[in-house]
């Protein structure tokens, strides 16, 4: 099987070489725990979930090593704790706990390591130390930074040119900077912020560096795939190469960098100003998880994609549909896998296509075709879904539903013979009465669907 992965860095498609087929390596940029995550943090974990399945179905899953990364030290962090009147370790100990459960709502698999960057700051100010060693750092006013003249490569990943980097860097501008471009290795702390020893006095890490070190630590200084969203490229992304390869004399930090694409919510940005901030935690109250999951699956994953409750109630629905004509399908492995849905999901994870395809084993599987609703569910599997009963699914209530199963089908059975019997008004007053207690019914030639409005 051949797979291929779009390179941020070379811009172009490429086909996939582990440097170790026994021991894939991947890392993406996990949260920083200051608060909990939105939906499109939601859809960078579950694209790099997808990752992380694929590997796993190619290499086998004793031979793919995934990192995810905690950021629990930050400015924000310290911000968030100071409002909220608690302490950064209680601030940051229960965001991750929730981040944690809402990503496995989302069916996401747990890592095989999840490293926060408060237990390796050793590693980081030896880091740091190598730097200033190589003449690529100095300090500054208790500030060490990177001297990004001295990385004759630095802008290669993000394709800016000096100019564009000074006209966007999300950077500190300070006096004691050599250059403009110039990013924190280290800062100091004072007597209220969290701070570790150090060779420049009590301080902290700069945010870029704590995934060159954490990454360094589990995957080695050169590893295979290093992800994130598209808004991690310039700077985060690019510090970190910076940072990685001068540490370490030129050597790769990774050979393929991935980036997901942005995500809007009705047609607009996500901010909380607007009203559209949607916290995955709070969706996964009102809906299923696997029919979010899927939802972001609909567009590819460097696309931008427009979040809609529309699109996830058709989520919702196909979902529905292949929940029931899977029932029987049994127990299934990656062999049940069809070659057209690898083939998609092999040509840089291309989940629409897969989806195209599992629509088609559907309209099989509908018609009694066995042999097509097992691949239909290895399929969906593959792609985090199926991860429940079908008697499970179809139980599947909103938290705040209080609508009670049975007096839902004596209804629709009472509608479906006052139908029978052409009374249509007492029809209608029935459907009227389901809409009023948030129950939405589908008339088929299979006969009545219904499922909980969201």
């Amino acid at each position: 099987m051949t797979l291929t992965i779009y390179d941020t860095g070379r811009r172009e498609k490429r086909v996939f070489e582990p440097i170790d087929a026994a021991n894939v390596r991947l890392y993406a940029c996990g949260p920083t725990v200051y608060d909990y995550a939105h939906i499109g943090n939601g859809r960078t974990a579950v694209t790099f979930d997808l990752v992380f399945r694929v590997l796993r179905y190619v290499y086998g899953a004793e031979h793919v090593t995934y990192v995810r990364n905690i950021t629990d030290i930050d400015d924000k962090i310290m911000a968030r704790a100071v409002e909220r009147g608690i302490s950064i370790r209680e601030l940051t100990n229960g965001t991750a706990e929730v981040y944690q459960k809402d990503m496995a709502g989302l069916s996401a698999l747990p890592p095989t390591h999840e490293p926060r960057a408060t237990d390796y700051v050793d590693g980081m100010v030896a880091m740091v130390q190598t730097l200033i060693d190589k003449g690529h750092a100095y300090e500054a006013e208790g500030h060490v930074l990177f001297d990004v003249s001295s990385d004759k490569e630095y802008g290669q990943l993000s394709g800016r040119s000096l100019d564009d980097m000074i006209a966007g860097a999300r950077v500190e501008v300070a006096p004691y900077k050599r250059n403009a471009t110039d990013f924190v290795l280290w800062k100091p702390s004072d007597d209220d912020m969290p701070g570790w020893d150090s060779p420049w006095g009590n301080g902290r890490p700069g945010w870029h560096l704590e995934c060159s070190v954490m990454s360094e630590k589990l995957l080695g200084e050169t590893f295979d795939i290093h992800g994130g969203g598209i808004d991690l490229t310039f700077p985060h992304h690019e510090n970190e190469v910076a940072q990685s390869t001068c540490a370490h004399d030129g050597a790769a930090l990774a050979n393929y960098w991935m980036h997901g694409g942005f995500l809007q919510v009705d047609g607009e940005k996500m901010s909380k100003s607007l009203g559209n901030f949607l916290v995955v935690h709070d969706l996964l109250q009102d809906w299923p998880g696997e029919a979010l999951r899927l939802h972001l699956f609909m567009t590819h994953y460097r696309q931008p994609l427009n979040w809609t409750a529309e699109g996830v109630r058709e989520a919702k629905a196909i979902l529905d549909r292949w929940y029931k004509v899977t029932a029987g399908a049994g127990d299934v492995t990656g062999d049940d896998v069809p070659a057209d849905v690898a083939a998609a999901l092999l040509d840089d994870f291309n989940t629409p296509q897969a989806l195209a395809v599992m629509h088609g084993l559907n309209s099989e599987a509908q018609k009694g075709n066995a042999d097509a609703a097992r691949a239909l569910k290895a399929s969906g599997q593959l792609l985090g879904l199926f991860g429940q009963s079908a008697e499970e699914w179809a139980a599947w209530r909103p938290q705040s539903s209080a609508i009670d199963d049975t007096q839902v089908e004596d209804m629709i059975a009472a509608r479906n013979a006052a139908r029978k019997a052409k009374d249509f008004a007492e029809a209608d007053r029935l459907r009227d009465e389901l809409t009023a207690m948030g129950v939405e019914i589908k008339d088929g030639p299979e006969g009545t669907t219904w499922s909980v409005a969201p």
